[in-house]
């Protein structure tokens, strides 16, 4: 099954409404909702200026190092001003300069049901009226691990954490405890978050910015750390058989989110599989991106390979900050207070986050969610590419369910060495440019894109026709 690669708010005078700019099978009211008024690709209504996010950003400078709190927030790729957003609802966002787009950012991926959904607000009150941490167990935990449990093939217990950075680290630490070994294989251009054994050939940010290995991780922290190209399955035999019974866990993407959108080769998954299990070392899928985007189940159920461990993060705090590990109940059963292997988190299984996760899987049981997704995104891609061979650029992308990229160049991409031959500047101009149309995509080349039950046919008939003007000029 695996995909192909082929070639602001009221205070700034926004209005109101109770109804969404374009009915759709998803879509949902309340008189609290903001009124959808994407920007007309044909007849702009103003001026696009930045001067606001100008005069935060510079502000911002002197408060945080770079301005921001996550690097890729900089666009430091893409040049140009970065934006300072001050709202979102459903599909779309606004910067304190009253501009609005149509956004394919998602939060980075939680944004599955749309921003601020209404249900899950009235949730998130609810509970707030209980307290917003405990420090001490809660019913909702129970609620979520069950769900979780229940849709994930791989999970038999889990382990709430507050990101996915932390979920990585702690899975890591769990695979060398359960096998008693201590190197790791991850890939080329793939992003486990920012702990020192992962910032090795890195995606995401630290691809984004061109940066070699960070400095400040100390060699013996990556010192165990093996490395080979995603989807290049006689690079990891090799490194298995110079390293019979030393590894302790394979770590990958199941679809690379961060090195832009790069699927599994048709069989790559399931030779990674039969190689862990040979040589006696887990299989860890990272779905923190992927987990509840391309299926329920996630990527596993979509592929149909099973790891031993998988982390979480995004889609199952519904916008708030979260993570998750599990697996297998003899290994997890290592994890503190069960076992030996030490992990803990002062706001683990907090109230808000275990809530918002509860309403938005909910939401996501919902029958035709991935039909939806799909059929959605495929017309998206679909678009753009068609929109980029008829203004003449060599351009590649795809898709999966509510997940997709695109590349500019002739492709395929099937691995980070690929994925570095886009023109990113051309990349970095037509981003620009698609800001000024009223479409946000994430600032940098090297991110996979994401879709939303919020979004509507006309949010992608306008991002189309937003693309073609753009590629036209560029």
């Amino acid at each position: 099954m695996a995909a192909s690669i082929s070639g602001v708010g009221a205070k700034l005078g926004l209005p109101c409404s109770s109804k969404l700019s374009k009915a759709h099978p998803f879509s949902r009211s309340s008189g609290s909702r903001v009124k959808i008024m994407a920007v007309s690709v044909e007849d702009k209504k103003k001026t696009y200026t930045l001067r606001k996010s100008e005069e935060a950003f510079n502000a911002a400078k002197n408060l945080m190092p770079g301005g921001v709190n996550s690097p890729v927030r900089a666009f430091k790729s893409v040049g140009g001003q970065p934006i300072v957003m001050d709202s979102v609802k459903g599909s779309h966002l606004w910067d304190i300069d009253g501009n609005e787009y149509i956004d394919y950012v998602g939060s980075w991926g939680p944004a599955i049901i749309g921003h601020a959904d209404d249900e899950v607000l009235e949730a998130l009150a609810e509970t707030m009226k209980k307290g917003t941490s405990f420090g001490a167990p809660c019913l909702l935990e129970n609620v979520l691990a069950d769900m979780v449990i229940s849709a994930v093939p791989s999970i038999e217990m889990v382990r709430f954490v507050n990101s996915g950075t932390e979920a990585c680290m702690s899975v890591l630490r769990l695979a060398r405890a359960f096998t008693g070994r201590e190197k790791i294989i991850k890939f080329e251009g793939c992003y486990h978050g920012h702990a020192d054994p992962f910032l090795v050939k890195a995606g995401s940010g630290v691809a984004t910015l061109g940066l070699p290995d960070s400095p400040g991780v100390p060699k013996a922290a990556t010192f165990e750390t093996l490395t080979a190209p995603i989807n290049d399955i006689s690079a990891v035999e090799n490194l298995f058989n110079r390293n019979k019974g030393e590894i302790a866990a394979i770590i990958l993407e199941p679809v690379v989110g961060n090195s832009g959108f790069i699927p599994p080769k048709p069989d790559f998954l399931e030779d990674i599989r039969r190689l862990t299990k040979e040589d006696g070392a887990l299989l860890i899928f990272d779905e923190v991106m992927t987990g509840f985007r391309l299926s329920y189940g996630g990527a596993q159920e979509y592929f149909g390979v099973t790891p031993d461990l998988t982390t979480l993060g995004k889609i199952i705090g519904g916008g708030l900050p979260v993570g998750a590990y599990g697996g297998r109940r003899e290994i997890m059963e290592m994890v503190a207070p069960a076992g030996p292997m030490y992990q803990a988190g002062t706001l683990s299984g907090n109230p808000l986050a275990m809530t918002a996760g509860i309403q938005t899987l909910k939401r996501l049981q919902k029958p035709g969610t991935y039909e939806y997704l799909d059929k959605i995104t495929g017309e998206l891609v679909r678009g753009i590419l068609d929109a980029g061979k008829k203004t003449g650029h060599a351009i590649c992308g795809g898709h999966i369910r509510g997940m997709f990229g695109f590349f500019f160049t002739e492709g395929p991409v099937h691995n980070f060495d690929d994925a570095k031959k886009s023109d990113a500047e051309k990349f970095a101009r037509f981003y620009r440019g698609m800001l000024e149309e009223g479409v946000y995509f994430a600032p940098s080349q090297f991110e996979a894109g994401f879709t939303s039950l919020a979004h509507s046919s006309e949010d992608i008939e306008k991002t189309i026709a937003a693309a073609e003007k753009v590629l036209s000029k560029i």
